[in-house]
């Protein structure tokens, strides 16, 4: 028997002694578990005075035996504390529903909830208004598309998908899929793409078909796919990393000192309550369209050339006429 034996794992043992109607007793029990008779002694209170275990001792066939042939051993032991941690978690779930992995999940939580012990204190009624999650804005992802990939992600069998271009050009891609990300309301798919000899990144909701294919593939060892997205900001990468460093006016700086942004981030602080914030990133595309979510607030110091890409960018936005189109 290993040293390492926890409590719980011994009122396990000692509830399947007791269903099996042997009357089993301090001793015996000791002795199979290899304890002392006075840890048998605890767990027994324990469960009878804790966990309102129905158990009683028979003199005459010296041994103790459940009363109550329907109770239920909780199969975990849980505090107050982590019920609200547990609660919080069925909220923040919302984000993934319409997902293979919702109902799973949702079931989780019900096997949690049915294994607690019936006089566990549960949150106040009133207290479901005082949490809201709100997810992110979600992409629409075709249930079939959404299913195949999760297969072939879990079967590690070669996926092969009908991909539309931003311009809306659809296009057969064959993808060996290594790693699914979730990630501001989309789903992506990483994986060695067939037709680029490479590996890609893929957006479930532009997959306007997906069907599983029959090779099977072997991810490699090298592939890491944290190393692989060390320093990105967002979803896409690329081989080069380039250091960016972008003056934030007062008015903005403030909401930037709140949050980490990006692993490599480092901020300069100013005298006037501006700052610099530096990051070392391999990919311009998502961290564009970031520093443009804050208007005037933000401006590019370097590289010049993705200040000047954004120059340009808001020179193109002042020109558009105004009104609704025609």
């Amino acid at each position: 028997m290993a040293k390492y034996k926890p409590q719980h794992t011994r009122l396990l043992f000692i509830d399947r002694k007791l269903r099996e109607k042997r009357f089993p007793n301090c001793g015996s029990l000791a002795e199979e578990w290899e304890v002392s008779i006075r840890t048998i002694q605890r767990d027994l209170d324990y469960m009878r005075y804790e966990l309102d275990a129905p158990i009683e001792y028979s003199a005459q066939h010296r041994g103790y035996y459940y009363t109550e042939e329907q109770y239920q051993l909780p199969a975990i032991n849980i505090r107050e504390s982590d019920l609200f941690a547990i609660y919080l978690a069925e909220k923040l779930l919302t984000q993934y529903e319409g997902t293979p992995i919702y109902d799973n999940l949702r079931s989780v939580f019900g096997k949690i909830e049915a294994s607690l012990p019936d006089r566990m204190v549960a949150l106040p009624s009133h207290d479901h208004g005082l949490f809201t999650v709100l997810p992110p804005f979600t992409t629409v992802i075709l249930p079939d598309v959404l299913t195949t990939v999760f297969d072939c992600l879990r079967s590690s069998t070669r996926l092969i998908i009908d991909y539309r271009s931003p311009g809306g050009e659809v296009a057969q891609r064959k993808i060996d899929p290594y790693h699914g990300v979730r990630f501001e309301g989309d789903w992506y798919v990483v994986g060695h793409c067939h037709l680029r000899q490479a590996i890609r990144t893929f957006s479930l909701a532009r997959m306007a078909a997906a069907r599983k294919g029959t090779a099977q593939f072997v991810r490699p060892t090298s592939f890491d796919f944290r190393k692989l997205f060390g320093s990105h900001f967002g979803i896409h990468w690329g081989k080069d990393e380039v250091e960016v460093r972008i003056h934030f006016a007062p008015k903005t700086a403030a909401y930037v000192r709140e949050r980490q942004w990006h692993p490599s981030q480092r901020v300069e602080e100013h005298s006037d309550d501006s700052l610099i914030l530096v990051l070392t990133v391999n990919h311009l595309l998502e961290l564009k369209r970031w520093i443009l979510s804050w208007g005037d607030g933000a401006r590019v110091l370097a590289p010049q050339a993705l200040a000047d890409d954004l120059r340009q960018t808001a020179g193109r936005m002042a020109a558009m006429p105004n009104g609704a189109a025609r």
